[in-house]
């Protein structure tokens, strides 16, 4: 069975993107006492806070009909930021050619994190790290962010 994120992710994606951005991740977490659904949304020239006030207008009816978590939450609508995190295939995708840092779930030659440009991403990912040509499987990566500053 699909994760609350999940089902709400594919119940809003439309709704979401026709709204001029992306979505870009869902996650749904517990923060102290707290429940919150946030919703991560990205545009090529940057998110506004008319962009996040409309797509939370837009996808409040959608979750009110259909009530995909039996929870009570926070519902947060947000840019996924500077050094977005790399969750999803289609993330690796949108990043060829940019920075990204790689956290390791398990060490190489001693080193779980790795900083380069990003050349490829199908089954693999491939990186080009001070020169070197590596190549992670996506379930070897613990964490990803595009990487701005080291």
């Amino acid at each position: 069975m699909a994760s609350a994120a999940e089902r709400v992710y594919d119940l809003i994606k439309d709704t979401v993107e026709s709204q001029g951005v992306t979505l870009w991740d869902v996650r749904f977490v517990k923060e102290g006492a707290s429940w919150y659904l946030r919703v991560f949304i990205d545009k090529e020239d940057g998110i506004s806070i008319d962009d996040c006030t409309n797509v939370s207008h837009a996808i409040d009816p959608i979750l009110d009909e259909h009530d995909p978590i039996d929870k009570s939450y926070y519902l947060e609508v947000c840019s996924c930021g500077f050094e977005r995190e790399l969750t999803r295939d289609t993330h690796y995708s949108a990043v060829i050619g940019q920075k990204i840092k790689v956290k390791l779930y398990k060490a190489i030659d001693g080193t779980k994190e790795f900083i380069g440009t990003l050349l490829s991403a199908d089954d693999e990912i491939v990186m080009d790290v001070d020169g070197n040509e590596m190549k992670f499987e996506l379930k070897q990566i613990s964490k990803a962010n595009v990487c701005y500053f080291d």
